[in-house]
C-alpha cells in the first residue's frame, strides 16, 4: 500500500501532520493481523511500509528489517548522543473472528475510536509516532530510537531480532496499553505438556485397561498442594505471587473405551526472579506421583518459555515519567502488568524498559476494541515531555 490508506477526507496528511488520532486511525484501517494466528493474517508489512515512510519524512533515519519471511520491523533513530532512548510498539494483532464493531473502519464515537488493534497496540504506537515527529522537529536533546516490532502476539521474532543486537541505549518505553499507568514490571511465564499414556480396553474390562484420563486428573489433584505453596510463597510488590492453571484437556476415543492417552497443558506464570526452571516443581509432582501408582506413564515437556520483567519503581525512567503525567494534569500511578510483553527482551538486554500507553489491557483482543481519545492526546504529551520536548 506504501502509505496509501483507505479512508475519507484528509486523514493522511493530518496524520503527517502529526495528528495523534488520524496517526492511530491510518494505522488502524491497514490490517496486520498475525498470520501466525489466522492463516489469512495480512502480518506487518503494509503497515511497517507506512510508518516507514512517515518517519523519514520527518527525518528519521528509517530502515525497514524483515526478522523472517514476510515479517517486519521498523527501526528508526534521530539525533546523536544520550541519553538515547527507545519508543517500542508491536505492529501485528489479533485476529478479527467475532468482532461486534468493524475491525479496519476505524469508528470513532462518544470519544472512543474503535477497531482491531485500537487498544493493542496501534494506539500506543501512534502516540510514540506522533511523539517522535515532536521530538525531530524540535531538535530534541540525545537520541530517539523508534523500534517497531513484529510478531509480538505469537512468538516476538520481531523484538528478539531487535534485542538480539540492540543499538546503545539508556532507557525504553514500550507503549503497550496500561491506562496511562507506569508500569515497571510483568511476570513471565512456561508452557507445559503433561502427556499420560494408557493401555485401551472395552470399558469391561478394568483388568486390562489403564485409564490415562484418570492419572491426568489424578496428577491435577495432587497440584493442589503446589498451587497452595506458591499463593503462600514470596510474592513481587507489584505483580503479587507467581500462580498456574490449567488449559486444555484431551483424551479418551469412547464411553467404553479406555482412554489409552491424555494430555493436559499448563500454564505457569513467574515473577521476574524466577526462570524455566520452575517447571521443576511440576516434574517432581509428577515423579513422586508416578512412584505410588505402578501403571501410571507420565511425561512432561516444556513447550515455551518467556521471562519476566522488572525495572526498580525508584528508577529515574519511572521518575521521569511520573513527573510528565503530573505536568500533564495526570495523578501517576505504578502498577504491574498483568500480561506478558516485549519489555522483558529490552530488560534482558540491559536496556532499562517499563510500559506505558494508552488504553486498558481489559480492551485488548476484545470483540469491540477500542481506546478512548483523551488517552491518546495525553500519552502523546508525556511522551513529549519525558523526551524533553
Amino acid at each position: 500500500m506504501d502509505g496509501q490508506v483507505p479512508l475519507p477526507f484528509d486523514a493522511h496528511d493530518r496524520a503527517t501532520a502529526g495528528d495523534v488520532v488520524e496517526l492511530a486511525r491510518c494505522l488502524i484501517a491497514i490490517p496486520s493481523v498475525n498470520p501466525r494466528l489466522e492463516a489469512d493474517g495480512a502480518g506487518e508489512g503494509d503497515v511497517a511500509r507506512l510508518a516507514d515512510g512517515w518517519l523519514r519524512r520527518w527525518g528519521f533515519e528509517s530502515r525497514l528489517v524483515e526478522v523472517a519471511p514476510g515479517r517486519w520491523n521498523v527501526v528508526a533513530s534521530y539525533g546523536d548522543g544520550r541519553p538515547a532512548t527507545v519508543l517500542n510498539g508491536h505492529l501485528d494483532t489479533v485476529g478479527v473472528a467475532g468482532m461486534t464493531v468493524p475491525p479496519f473502519e476505524t469508528t470513532l464515537e462518544s470519544g472512543r475510536l474503535y477497531g482491531r488493534g485500537a487498544c493493542d497496540m496501534k494506539g500506543g504506537v501512534a502516540a510514540a509516532l506522533a511523539a517522535a515527529r515532536t521530538f525531530a522537529l524540535s531538535r530534541g536533546r540525545g537520541t530517539l530510537i523508534v523500534a517497531l516490532t513484529a510478531d509480538e502476539e505469537h512468538s516476538s521474532v520481531g523484538m528478539q531480532a531487535f534485542a538480539g543486537d540492540p543499538p546503545p541505549a539508556d532507557r525504553a518505553v514500550v507503549c503497550e496499553p496500561t491506562d496511562l499507568a507506569v508500569m515497571p514490571a510483568h511476570k513471565g511465564f512456561l508452557w507445559l505438556t503433561a502427556s499420560f499414556v494408557g493401555k485401551a480396553a472395552h470399558g469391561s474390562r478394568p483388568d486390562v485397561g489403564v485409564d490415562a484420563v484418570r492419572h491426568a486428573g489424578l496428577y491435577m489433584a495432587e497440584l493442589e498442594g503446589l498451587h497452595r505453596r506458591l499463593a503462600d510463597g514470596p510474592s513481587h510488590p507489584l505483580l503479587g505471587a507467581g500462580s498456574f492453571h490449567f488449559g486444555p484437556i484431551a483424551g479418551g476415543a469412547a464411553p467404553s473405551v479406555y482412554p489409552d492417552r491424555c494430555t493436559l497443558q499448563i500454564e505457569r506464570r513467574t515473577l521476574p526472579h524466577e526462570d524455566e526452571s520452575a517447571a521443576s516443581d511440576f516434574q517432581r509432582v509428577l515423579t513422586d506421583l508416578s512412584s505410588r501408582h505402578a501403571d501410571m506413564r507420565g511425561e512432561l515437556t516444556l513447550d515455551l518459555y518467556r521471562p519476566g520483567s522488572d525495572v526498580d519503581p525508584a528508577h529515574a525512567i519511572v521518575y521521569d515519567i511520573e513527573r510528565a503525567l503530573e505536568a500533564e494534569g495526570e495523578a501517576p500511578r505504578v502498577e504491574g502488568m498483568t500480561a506478558w510483553v516485549d519489555a522483558a527482551y529490552l530488560n534482558k538486554a540491559g536496556i532499562p524498559a517499563v510500559c506505558f500507553g494508552p488504553g486498558s489491557i481489559a480492551q485488548a483482543h476484545s470483540a469491540d476494541e477500542w481506546v478512548e481519545v483523551r488517552q491518546l492526546v495525553v500519552a502523546q504529551r508525556v511522551l513529549e515531555r519525558f523526551l524533553g520536548v
